[in-house]
């Protein structure tokens, strides 16, 4: 397993043949994917090209840390592929703070001007039924509100992880997590929590492209919405892959990264 010591600054690529014998070895162990994708933020372009680019398979356990819609230009199109992935693949989408203030912007005017001022107006577009229109939240199918309302999960764990959308108190178990620690706090440096697995978190965007982590923890919410990357993590060997929404890809390995670990 490639969790060890990361390095912070910059990143060292492999040369092509490791991908090739990383691809031989998963393929001969039979062993189970888990792939964690960072936020999405209504970026459908980097998200299609992201899913083709690790060629997810039927035996992959998929982990969407949360925050589908906004600012990104195109919600819809997310939604849309989330709900298909569920019906085709093993995935477990998290709940993020992005997605609780879509929901909440139902309830009330100040919910409401709170969710625009993050973005809701792009996602608004998305759903309108004319180009150039606003949109408004009844031009949102129910199908997506029952997505985002009764589909996802608070946290989801492995044997050796656990994954949030934000971050989670180390010395709390994760039933007993808040919700601000769970959707609303940033990634800090964490230090080894009490189950002694590693946390895989999203929600504080890292401007550089880049994932950011220690030996406790990884933040993989890589910036897509804001020129940035889309990031999948394999957690059982430290690859991720990157896309982004003018159709690049790029990958690298989770152990090539540089950070101090936590105390």
């Amino acid at each position: 397993m490639r969790i060890g010591r990361y390095l912070n600054s910059k990143v060292s690529w492999r040369q092509p043949g490791d991908f090739g014998r990383y691809v031989a070895e998963v393929e001969a162990s039979g062993l189970k994917r888990h792939l964690a994708i960072g936020d999405i933020h209504g970026c459908y372009d980097a998200l299609r090209k992201l899913c083709d680019f690790v060629e997810l398979g039927p035996e992959d356990t998929i982990i969407t840390l949360g925050d589908y819609p906004n600012p990104g230009p195109d919600t819809n199109a997310v939604l849309d592929w989330l709900i298909y992935l569920q019906s085709a693949y093993d995935i477990r989408p998290l709940r993020g703070n992005h997605d609780i203030m879509m929901l909440n912007a139902r309830e009330d005017d100040s919910s409401y001007r709170k969710w625009i001022d993050v973005g809701g107006d792009k996602t608004l577009q998305s759903y309108a039924p004319f180009d150039g229109d606003t949109g408004s939240l009844s031009d949102i199918p129910e199908s997506h509100w029952d997505f985002l309302e009764n589909n996802l999960l608070s946290y989801f764990e492995t044997e050796t992880h656990f994954f949030v959308h934000a971050n989670a108190y180390p010395e709390i178990s994760l039933a007993d997590q808040p919700d601000f620690m769970l959707y609303w706090e940033p990634y800090d440096n964490p230090p080894k929590h009490e189950s002694g697995k590693i946390m895989v978190c999203g929600h504080t965007s890292q401007k550089s492209g880049l994932p950011i982590a220690n030996s406790n923890a990884v933040c993989i919410d890589t910036w897509a919405h804001g020129g940035g990357w889309l990031s999948c993590l394999h957690v059982e060997s430290g690859m991720i892959w990157q896309s982004n929404q003018h159709g690049e890809t790029r990958r690298l390995w989770l152990d090539e990264l540089r950070c101090d670990d936590a105390e």
